[in-house]
C-alpha cells in the first residue's frame, strides 16, 4: 500500500489527519470524563492492534511478546506515557495548547539525542530550539489569572519528552544493529495505558453515544495511524516525516474550530505560529540536507 515514495506521502497525510480528530471527537463526549476517556481509548486501541498483529504476524505474535527483549517493553511504556498524558492533556488544554506543544517532539529529540548518543545538533536546529522557546513562553508568559497554571499543556509535554526518548532509544538499538518492531510496542504501551488509568476511572459513565465515540478514537485515531506510519517509516526518510508530521497541528486545530467551536485566542496563535514556522523552518532544513546526501 505504501511501497511508493508517493503513496507514502499522501498515507503521512491520511496519518495526520486521522490523528487530528483527537480533538473534536473528545469534546463531543457527553458524559465521559478524563481517565474513562484515556481509558477506553487506550483499551480500544489495544484491542484493534491486537487484531492488526495477528492478522499481519500470525498467531504466534503475542507468544513472542512474553520473550521479547527489555528493550522492546521499554519502548511500550514510553508509548503508555505518550497514550495517557496525550487524553490527560486535552481534558486541560484547548487544542491547540496540545497539539503545538506536543509538537516539539523533534527538537526535544534532538536534544537528548545530543546528550545520551553525542550527536550533533545542527545551528539550524539549535536555531529553532530558541525560536521554539520564544514562542512557547509567549503561548503562556501573559497573566492567566482566570485559568491558573497551563497544566494541560505541561501535562502534554510529557508526550514529545516520551516521544523523543523513545526516539532516542529505537535509534541507539539501530546502530547496533537491533531494530525494534513497532507495532508490538505500540501494542504494549496501549495495554499499559489501559491498566494504569482502570483504577482511576472506575465506576464507568460512558453510555452508548460515548463507546461509540471512544471506539472510534481507539480504532481511527489512533491503532489505524500508528499502523500506517510504521509502513511509512519504511519508504519516507526521518526529516521528511517529521515535517508532514507538522500537519496534523493544523489539521487538528482546523477540526476543532469547525466541529467543536474551540477557537484559539490570540496569544496561543501568535506564539503557536512562532513555535510551528521554528518547527517547519528545521524539517525543512533536515530535508533538503537529506536530500543532497541521495541526490
Amino acid at each position: 500500500m505504501v511501497s511508493s515514495h508517493g503513496r507514502a506521502a499522501w498515507a503521512m497525510v491520511a496519518v495526520t489527519a486521522m490523528w487530528a480528530t483527537a480533538g473534536v471527537l473528545t469534546r463531543r463526549l457527553e458524559v465521559a470524563q478524563s481517565f474513562e476517556i484515556t481509558f477506553w481509548r487506550s483499551a480500544f486501541t489495544a484491542l484493534c492492534v491486537a487484531l492488526i498483529l495477528r492478522t499481519l504476524q500470525g498467531q504466534g505474535v503475542f507468544k513472542r511478546l512474553l520473550q521479547a527483549p527489555r528493550v522492546l517493553w521499554v519502548s511500550g511504556a514510553c508509548w503508555a506515557v505518550m497514550f495517557t498524558a496525550f487524553m490527560m492533556a486535552l481534558t486541560l488544554a484547548t487544542v491547540a495548547e496540545v497539539l503545538i506543544t506536543m509538537a516539539l517532539s523533534p527538537l526535544l529529540t534532538a536534544v537528548l539525542a545530543r546528550i545520551f548518543l553525542r550527536q550533533k545538533i545542527a545551528g539550524h536546529t539549535w536555531a529553532a530550539i530558541a525560536v521554539a522557546g520564544v514562542g512557547m513562553v509567549w503561548m503562556f508568559a501573559q497573566p492567566r489569572a482566570t485559568q491558573g497554571m497551563p497544566w494541560g499543556s505541561i501535562i502534554a509535554l510529557l508526550v514529545p519528552a516520551s516521544a523523543a526518548a523513545n526516539w532516542c532509544l529505537l535509534q541507539h538499538r539501530q546502530s547496533q544493529n537491533d531494530a525494534v518492531d513497532m507495532m508490538p510496542a505500540v501494542f504494549l504501551g496501549a495495554c499499559g495505558s489501559a491498566l494504569l488509568t482502570l483504577p482511576l476511572a472506575l465506576p464507568f459513565q460512558a453510555n452508548a453515544h460515548d463507546m461509540a465515540l471512544l471506539s472510534l478514537l481507539g480504532l481511527v485515531q489512533l491503532a489505524i495511524p500508528c499502523t500506517l506510519l510504521v509502513a511509512c517509516a519504511k519508504v519516507l526518510p526521518a526529516p521528511e516525516i517529521s515535517l508532514l508530521s507538522l500537519l496534523e497541528v493544523l489539521f487538528g486545530i482546523a477540526f476543532a474550530w469547525a466541529w467543536a467551536n474551540e477557537t484559539p485566542n490570540t496569544q496561543v496563535l501568535c506564539g503557536g505560529s512562532l513555535v510551528l514556522m521554528a518547527l517547519l523552518a528545521n524539517a525543512l532544513q533536515n530535508w533538503r540536507h537529506t536530500q543532497g546526501d541521495n541526490p
